[in-house]
């Protein structure tokens, strides 16, 4: 009897034991979330140029010095630059403004010992008239803009990070779900992780680009375009008579502007916005096809708007200027186009109509995005990232909390000043330059022009370009 009745014991123990691995096995999550969660003061999640970079700023920032900071990386751990390498095809124009910021995280010197081209020159000029506009030296003394490469600006900040005592790094964290203070009621954001962990902290940052999680449960408005166009990026050879190549060129086609940014002496980066069809083309000629392609999109001559011609020759009559005071340059010939360095993305608009709530803030693509012909976007998020620093220090300095958005909202009213006049400015070019309708080529024409020919104008330009 004794044995029987131990025999069943241990039957339904095992049965036991086996439903409980079972659960297990089918519920990982649910097994985790039990945990007790890690609390930080700031959450950044997204570890893209702008994320990192503000982790790094945070960290730099003697108010904010002693702050937890947790920042989340959806991609494995960044394999760093090589300076020595190939130039990659993702670069950013970084104006005076970004170079500040990066001065003041100790991270400028660090590209300045690797390889950047500063801009001396640029062009921009009209395929469906004679209207161009050139900014010389004397527009500006330190250059408008530096070339460098997204991959070395990473490498740059993410050395200042790893030397932060304060500032984590997780890799291969991809957010979940997230709750807010409003939708808990709690003082504490709440961040789950797809692998079931969780994270507490005071302020959450979305930095996790276009599509953000974090913006998304903040509930706000969002305004979208998509513009039905494709940006075509690509590193190109160029022939020997380039000289010092530190003039960047655009030019306004009918499909949408082309632009050559210089990388070296004998190297260029490509951006050609251009209709979704003609972008896939563009990316699958052989290598010799598309140098021709690309070489007649920057001298061939386009249907001729003749009354635009006209009021451009007589503006620059009525200014006292000929011809030659405005002679058109050429950029330097294209002979080969680096193996697999062509890659396109969608283009497109998008601005948030807050940036704040309480115990969240969004910075960069998360809040705003722009077409890249004025190659605005980056600098952008570079600008949130310093107004963000300085309203958490002047609010903690105050006895603020992080995530009170009373003291948020200062850095959303900083940042929409800026950004929404750039963001329109830029809309408004696109749309101007999306169509060879002859009213339309006869005002962008005119505005285009006129600029070339009033000098506080045009240093109005260049002031807004340079941050």
């Amino acid at each position: 009897m004794l044995i029987l009745l131990r025999t069943q014991s241990e039957v339904r123990l095992r049965t036991v034991t086996r439903l409980l691995a079972a659960q297990l096995v089918a519920q990982p999550k649910q097994a985790f979330s039990t945990t007790t969660s890690e609390h930080y003061d700031i959450i950044i999640g997204g570890g893209g140029l702008v994320g990192t970079t503000l982790a790094a700023a945070v960290a730099k920032n003697k108010t904010l010095a002693d702050k937890k900071v947790l920042l989340l990386e959806g991609a494995p751990e960044f394999k760093g630059f090589d300076g020595k390498g190939p130039y990659h095809n993702r670069v950013s124009a970084i104006n005076s403004n970004s170079i500040q910021l990066f001065k003041a995280i100790d991270a400028w010197s660090h590209i300045e010992a690797s390889r950047y081209k500063p801009v001396k020159q640029m062009q921009v000029w009209e395929s469906n008239s004679d209207a161009l506009i050139q900014f010389q030296h004397e527009n500006f003394a330190n250059g408008v803009a530096c070339i460098i490469e997204n991959d070395l600006i990473l490498d740059a900040v993410y050395a200042r990070v790893k030397e932060a005592c304060n500032v984590k790094v997780l890799n291969r964290a991809r957010i979940e779900s997230v709750r807010l203070p409003q939708d808990s009621g709690c003082s504490n954001s709440e961040v789950t992780l797809q692998d079931g962990r969780q994270f507490t902290c005071e302020l959450l940052v979305g930095a996790d680009g276009a599509n953000s999680v974090v913006r998304k449960q903040m509930g706000v408005d969002v305004f979208s375009l998509n513009y039905e166009r494709m940006g075509l990026v690509a590193t190109l050879e160029l022939s020997d008579d380039a000289g010092d190549n530190a003039v960047a060129w655009q030019r306004f086609l009918p499909t949408g502007p082309v632009a050559l940014l210089p990388l070296s002496e004998k190297e260029s980066s490509l951006v050609w916005s251009t209709t979704v069809s003609h972008a896939k083309e563009l990316q699958a000629m052989p290598p010799e096809q598309f140098v021709e392609v690309l070489n007649e999109a920057f001298c061939r001559q386009y249907p001729r708007v003749d009354l635009a011609d006209k009021a451009v020759q007589a503006l620059n009559a009525f200014f006292g200027h000929t011809s030659a005071q405005h002679h058109r340059q050429y950029p330097p010939r294209v002979c080969n186009v680096k193996e697999r360095s062509r890659a396109t993305f969608p283009l497109g608009f998008l601005h948030a109509s807050s940036y704040v709530c309480r115990g969240a803030a969004l910075v960069g693509d998360a809040a705003h995005r722009v077409h890249p012909l004025a190659g605005q976007g980056v600098n952008l998020g570079f600008s949130d990232v310093r107004y963000l620093v300085e309203s958490l220090a002047s609010g903690a300095y105050a006895g603020f909390k992080l995530g009170d958005k009373q003291h948020l909202v200062k850095y959303e009213q900083k940042c929409l000043t800026k950004n929404v006049p750039i963001m329109i400015g830029v809309h408004g070019l696109h749309t101007l330059y999306s169509t060879d309708f002859s009213p339309v080529v006869l005002l962008r024409s005119l505005g285009l022009q006129l600029t070339q020919n009033l000098p506080p104008i045009k240093n109005l330009f260049m002031k807004q370009a340079m941050g």
